[in-house]
């Protein structure tokens, strides 16, 4: 973030320069230029002693595309020095003005006034006097006038005669014009590279496309994306950090997104946790009919993973299994669509709640932990000898579970060992879910479910479906073992996860302890046992007890990331801005051991030779941002880029904004670019 904020310095530094180059050629020739943006020194009725006095300086453009700028101009730009000449005792105060517009040129964020506006400059008028024989008020204005292309410095010297003062008719639309100041100051805190404010502003409100400007300069990132959540009065404004040093207060102005807003002042103090997120404008999201849509079609394709085409096969051959029963199909689809929606809800919600909290944390959140996997790895043991005939788990998927509850439970399996898994569709949907309202979100994640669901409900109410599925018999039992070694291959794939995530030694424990599981599920559910089964089951709960024990000790160290043939640099937001600052092009890819889709993305087109010799021909610098493990800025930034999870593949042009490329990549699309940027 440093190395960003230095580069935002030197473009506004240069941008400076040039106006100082542009303003030392004006001076120097023989005749003054016109200024582009007029100035014009207006009173609000003569001055009256002991009381406030109220200047205008109004600003008019004299073309379209000509701006000025608010007192914090942005990235780049100046804002408006005053020197006053007034009587002995007078002092002006600061200078009020209305609420800026946003201007986004090359990347770089300007705080801009599109055509004519006015800028309110109070005067304390000392209490005895003299008003009546006065000399010429005047000011000497340094301003900047921009267009898109150019930036010229103003200069005018305006005066005022105190003895022929009439108020003009238009200060009260000006004074109309200022944001009003609100009578309660609010709170801020820095927390996780943000900056946390509490603005008093009634739950009543309707903010539609809310943004705050910050009057100190260079503190936050003015490009970055801003949050906001509701906790009943107050509005709470989250906003990445740049480079400048946290001030003693902080003011500026909220705007409402419609040429209206409210000046603010706020103190070091509490900031509450992230309450209801703020709905964002429309043309900041995607539909919500479309983010439905995306995750229904994303849960749907959930289904081919792994982990959830097994369970999910051997679901449907249950019903094959059952005969024509079509009150028994439709019950079983009901009740396995109930378990997997409930689990994406209960899974949406906690990720609702901890981010809320303050928690940065995507989709698959629960998979970045150690203990979870740990879990998840127990769980695909136990199902792969399940599926291989080593015991037979009453009441579930496989053979012979009875009754709503063995194919509700079965949903809750699926969704669950589905997490880890994002493919096309279901990222927008979901990166629109952490920015939607609650109520909107997790009808986000309910559609997630359906889709996932899907499948086994249209066998269920769909007779001409089940008639197409094979005739039970003695075939049934061999696809079951078969159905073992997708299993086996998702439990393998766990432990290698985990010995990512925590070293050999972790990995090496959680293995025994899923095959301690195994032996214990083994002997109390086989169907032949004898007087070995107490034996038994005091051998394996030994060796659960033990591999339990042993877990916590195990050194959690993350091993190294695999080797890339590009030799990428890590992720940080710092080390991207220093690579789009060469000048070359950039590619990011965002990945995470546990992401399926990441790693056939990257085993089919990321490393391919034909990939990194287009890549050196053109000079492209790639960076990898491993989300195993948790990891804020990555958080951060993927909500930032409005995604939930990973894969995330970002292309950036020389001098140009971002690219996300689609979540299934190929090697002609990345070679493609390469030779444009070439």
């Amino acid at each position: 973030m440093i190395e960003a904020s230095m580069l935002n310095g030197l473009r506004s530094l240069l941008a400076l320069l040039a106006c100082a180059l542009l303003f030392a050629s004006a001076t120097h020739a023989q005749a003054p230029r016109e200024n582009s943006i007029r100035a014009e020194l207006f009173a609000d009725g003569p001055a009256v002693a002991g009381e406030e006095w109220t200047l205008a300086l109004h600003f008019t453009p004299v073309a379209e595309e000509w701006h000025g700028y608010w007192r914090n101009p942005g990235d780049a730009g100046y804002g408006m020095e005053l020197d006053w000449q007034l009587p002995e005792g007078w002092e002006a105060g600061e200078p009020l003005y209305p609420v800026p517009e946003r201007l986004v040129i090359s990347g770089l964020m300007n705080h801009i006034y599109e055509g004519p506006y006015t800028v309110l400059v109070p005067v304390r008028v000392p209490a005895g006097a003299r008003t009546g024989d006065l000399p010429a008020i005047a000011v000497e204005a340094d301003y900047l006038a921009c267009t898109d292309i150019i930036c010229v410095p103003q200069q005018a010297r305006l005066t005022l005669d105190p003895s022929n003062i009439a108020r003009d008719p238009r200060f009260d639309r000006w004074r109309a014009a200022i944001a009003p100041l609100l009578d309660t100051e609010g709170r801020f805190a820095i927390w996780n590279e943000l900056l946390r404010v509490a603005i008093p502003v009634p739950a009543a409100l309707d903010l539609r496309a809310p943004h705050v400007f910050i009057g100190e300069p260079d503190l936050v990132d003015y490009t970055a994306r801003q949050a906001f959540f509701r906790d009943g009065d107050r509005l709470i404004a989250e906003i990445p950090l740049d480079r400048g040093q946290v001030p003693d207060s902080l003011s500026g102005i909220l705007s409402f997104g419609s040429g209206e807003g409210v000046r603010f002042t706020a103190r070091p103090g509490g900031v509450p946790p992230a309450g209801t997120p703020l709905a964002q404008p429309a043309d900041a999201l995607p539909s919500v009919w479309l983010a439905l849509l995306g995750a229904l079609l994303g849960g749907l394709l959930l289904n081919i993973m792994p982990c959830v085409f097994p369970i999910l096969s051997l679901k449907a051959l249950s019903l094959a299994k059952a005969g024509g029963d079509k009150k028994a199909a439709r019950r079983d689809a009901v009740f396995y669509t109930l378990g997997v929606v409930l689990a994406c809800l209960a899974l949406g919600a906690v990720l609702l709640a901890l981010r809320a909290a303050g928690e940065q944390i995507g989709w698959a959140f629960q998979l970045q932990e150690p203990a979870v996997v740990v879990a998840l790895l127990v769980l695909a043991a136990a199902i792969t000898a399940n599926f291989a005939g080593a015991f037979e788990l009453p009441g579930l998927v496989m053979r012979g579970g009875k009754g709503g509850s063995s194919s509700f439970a079965t949903g809750l399996l699926a969704a669950f060992v589905a997490t880890p898994c994002t493919g096309p569709f279901m990222a927008a949907a979901m990166g629109a879910a952490l920015l939607l309202p609650v109520a909107q979100a997790l009808a986000l994640f309910a559609a997630l479910g359906v889709g996932l669901a899907l499948p086994f409900l249209l066998l269920g109410f769909v007779p001409a479906l089940r008639r197409a599925l094979p005739r039970p018999g003695p075939w049934m039992v061999t696809f079951r073992c078969w159905m073992a070694l997708p299993m086996a291959l998702t439990a393998l794939a766990l432990v290698w996860l985990l010995w990512r995530m925590a070293g050999t030694g972790f990995a090496l424990m959680a293995l025994g302890l899923a095959a301690g599981t195994v032996l214990l599920l083994a002997v109390l559910f086989a169907r032949r046992a004898g007087r070995f089964r107490v034996a038994g089951v005091l051998v394996a709960l030994a060796t659960i007890a033990g591999f339990a024990a042993s877990l916590p000790g195990q050194q959690a160290s993350p091993v190294q990331a695999s080797d890339s043939i590009h030799a990428p640099r890590t992720f940080s937001e710092a080390a991207l801005a220093e690579a789009r600052a060469s000048g070359q092009p950039v590619f990011v890819w965002f990945t995470a051991d546990w992401c399926v889709t990441c790693k056939v993305n990257e085993r089919a087109a990321i490393e391919r030779d034909s990939v990194r010799a287009a890549f050196e021909d053109a000079g492209v610098i790639t960076l990898v941002g491993d989300w195993t493990r948790r990891d804020e800025e990555i958080a951060g930034f993927l909500t930032d880029q409005g995604a939930a999870g990973v894969p995330l593949y970002l292309w950036y042009p020389p001098q140009g904004e971002a690219q996300a490329l689609p979540q299934v990549l190929t090697p002609d699309l990345l070679a493609e670019l390469a030779r444009q940027a070439r």
